[in-house]
């Protein structure tokens, strides 16, 4: 009898199943599951999972063509972040379809719960079209890579959006092209709602020249409450900035002082986010910066272009940015007087550093880089070095050891070292810049955690030294085999020419988690002659351990070259895509970007047909995105991949071409290929 009543109860406990749990709870579940190709596989289970997560989804990104959108979905109610930048054509605008009135009333009634909106505005009447539609906005993003339209007045389409959504609180206009005189008057045409703003990103690469110093006041004056601020600046308007010299200076200096910066700081009590990126030389910038500190107590985030004097100790003494004590965030670019011990200085006071970038500072070298990710290493998981003479690959690589087993996000040049370098390391060592000296250490250690005592111990978490007999490695000079455990993301910028087979050598050969991996080449190939390796070098990822990469960005749109016949000697940019993408379909690639190489006499970003037949190689992929142009019947390649459901051609470069070329792709062309992807059987 007790025999069958523990079986009827054991029966009763295996038949609970997920399914029996409250809706709430249920609920709760599946709004927590982020990745989109896991909540559509849980709608797939059952209809009140398809249910729960349509009702629980809350961002969207339409990929649809214009002419399809009368069948825009209606059962995403909770949608609050949508996103129409993406809708096929790509950069036609929604005004272009047979009925934008009815497209856009039919938007509002599928999505009533939007309060995030990002937009591709080719002209200023597909604003006036969307923004009425919700006027409770809380955050736009505009986007617009096409030439700016010719408009009656400076700020006119900017103050279409201010003028319909009186809640806005943050405004992005990084990828909207658009003139520096654009922004000011519409501001100060509403500044009710100017005043609202508290984050507010001008960081813009169309922008050539930045925003001059009475545009930034005027800005700043009429958004009080900015949180976030970010914008390239230009504090002489009789100067275009150019690139900087040998030393890290430009040729002139902004006109802009202390003053002025305390001025701009003091204006913006609750800033949490700054990015000033500027063309001149900004000189002893450091006393600006310390009462950065003390105007901006909220400040989280702070990047900073071409300014000079961030960070000079004497002695044990933290100035400039250093006294930023609670960024967590930090990026410096062409900052030429920047050396080891400032680097160390900043690592002593910004003790709460998770991400930092250093770009064209020439004067940083392996010691001071490698003290930097020493003192960080609780904290520092993204890394970017870019530019600085002195860290190449593998110094680079050498230099964040320290953090190798907690770094997730990494980007470094591909400029391979020699060995060499490193003797020079070690003779450095030998010759007085001992890190764990008794003087050095003193020095470090004051401050580090708020106490200022010389004489309190502490212990780094790592040796600073590189113990050349027992540092853990098989060989000094071989790269002995390092693990890099938490590394997701990697970036590498490569010169073109140049192959990615050091890459292991340089110390990258286990990557156990990496999912997603960025390559940037660039250069004139006009000026290099046929390569004598067959292949970039794609191929040696197969050999690496990277089991989950499953992501890349393959970028080339730097790479000039010639388009049509080449001089006797030199490859077109044909050869030259078959080059980078040989080995391309060996690898287990989910998710594709890829930029082709650029005919700049020519206006021409296309793919080539040897591009086309390689990546129809990728057997695996779900994804493409293409970011130029592309023949009718070369995209008809891409049809024989039998997992690949999601694919455009993105003219996102400054700035696209206003008419497609007669012989590519073309709102037609696009919409022909997109039905026949679309009635493809899907295996899975």
């Amino acid at each position: 009898m007790n025999l069958d009543i523990a079986r009827t109860r054991m029966a009763a406990t295996f038949d609970t199943t997920v399914n029996d749990l409250p809706d709430v709870i249920l609920s709760n579940i599946i709004s927590a599951v982020s990745d989109v190709r896991s909540r559509n596989s849980a709608a797939l289970v059952c209809r009140k999972w398809c249910h729960l997560e349509r009702t629980t989804r809350s961002a969207l990104t339409l990929r649809g063509n214009l002419r399809d959108l009368f069948m825009v979905p209606t059962c995403f109610p909770s949608i609050s972040h949508l996103d129409l930048s993406f809708l096929s054509p790509w950069g036609h605008p929604l005004t272009s379809a047979s009925n934008p009135a009815l497209i856009a009333h039919l938007l509002r009634h599928a999505f009533p719960s939007v309060i995030s909106l990002t937009l591709y505005a080719r002209n200023p009447s597909t604003i006036e079209l969307i923004a009425p539609q919700w006027p409770n906005l809380e955050h736009v993003k505009l986007v617009r890579w096409h030439q700016r339209p010719q408009i009656a007045a400076a700020g006119d389409e900017l103050k279409i959006l201010l003028a319909e959504c009186a809640q806005l609180s943050s405004l992005d206009l990084s990828a909207f092209y658009c003139w520096t005189d654009d922004v000011p008057p519409a501001l100060e045409a509403y500044p009710s709602v100017a005043s609202k703003l508290t984050r507010l990103n001008l960081l813009n690469p169309s922008i050539s020249d930045g925003f001059k110093s009475d545009e930034i006041k005027a800005i700043s004056k009429a958004c009080p409450n900015l949180r976030e601020f970010r914008a390239a600046c230009m504090f002489d308007p009789r100067y275009i900035g150019g690139d900087p010299e040998d030393e890290g200076f430009t040729q002139d200096d902004a006109r802009i002082n202390v003053a002025t910066l305390i001025e701009v700081f003091s204006g913006l009590p609750q800033l949490e986010e700054l990015a000033l990126d500027v063309c001149n030389n900004v000189r002893e910038s450091g006393p600006a910066l310390e009462v950065l500190n003390s105007k901006c107590p909220k400040l989280k985030s702070l990047k900073l272009g071409q300014f000079h004097g961030i960070s000079m100790p004497i002695e044990s003494k933290l100035d400039g940015v250093a006294l930023c004590q609670g960024l967590e965030s930090l990026s410096i670019r062409n900052v030429a007087d920047l050396n080891d011990m400032g680097l160390i200085a900043i690592a002593r006071g910004c003790c709460r550093l998770a991400k930092f970038e250093v770009h064209g500072c020439k004067k940083i070298t392996m010691k001071g880089m490698r003290t930097l990710a020493s003192l960080l290493r609780r904290t520092l998981v993204d890394v970017k070095i870019s530019c600085c003479k002195n860290l190449g690959a593998a110094t680079s690589l050498r230099a964040l050891e320290p953090i190798q087993d907690r770094i997730e996000r990494l980007h470094i040049d591909c400029i391979w070292d020699c060995n060499e370098e490193f003797d020079d390391y070690l003779d450095g060592l030998e010759g007085g810049f001992d890190l764990n000296g008794e003087h050095t250490a003193k020095r470090i250690r004051r401050d580090y955690d708020g106490i200022s005592t010389a004489s309190k111990k502490y212990e780094y978490p790592c040796d600073l030294n590189l113990d050349v007999n027992g540092n853990g490695y098989e060989n000094f000079n071989g790269y002995g085999e390092r693990t890099w455990d938490r590394l997701q993301y990697l970036s590498l910028w490569i010169a073109v020419g140049q192959l990615l087979t050091p890459l292991a050598s340089a110390g990258l050969e286990n990557c156990p988690n990496l999912e997603e991996i960025r390559i940037k080449v660039e250069g004139d190939c006009r000026e290099l002659s046929k390569p004598s390796e067959r292949e970039f070098g794609l191929s040696i990822l197969l050999n690496l351990n990277y089991p989950k990469l499953s992501k890349m960005h393959l970028d080339c749109g730097d790479t000039i070259g010639y388009a049509h016949t080449a001089p006797s000697g030199q490859m077109d940019l044909s050869l030259w895509e078959r080059f980078y993408l040989i080995g391309i379909g060996h690898l287990n690639l989910t998710e594709l970007d890829y930029w082709p190489p650029q005919d700049r006499d020519v206006n021409q970003r296309s793919l080539s047909l040897p591009a086309a037949g390689l990546l129809k190689g990728c057997i695996g992929l779900r994804k493409l995105f293409i970011h130029g142009t592309a023949h009718e019947h070369f995209m008809g390649f891409f049809l024989h991949i039998r997992e690949l459901r999601d694919v455009q051609l993105r003219e996102d470069y400054y700035p696209a071409p206003e008419n497609d070329m007669s012989t590519e792709m073309r709102a037609d062309s696009c919409s022909r290929f997109e039905a026949a992807l679309n009635e493809r059987q899907i295996p899975d």
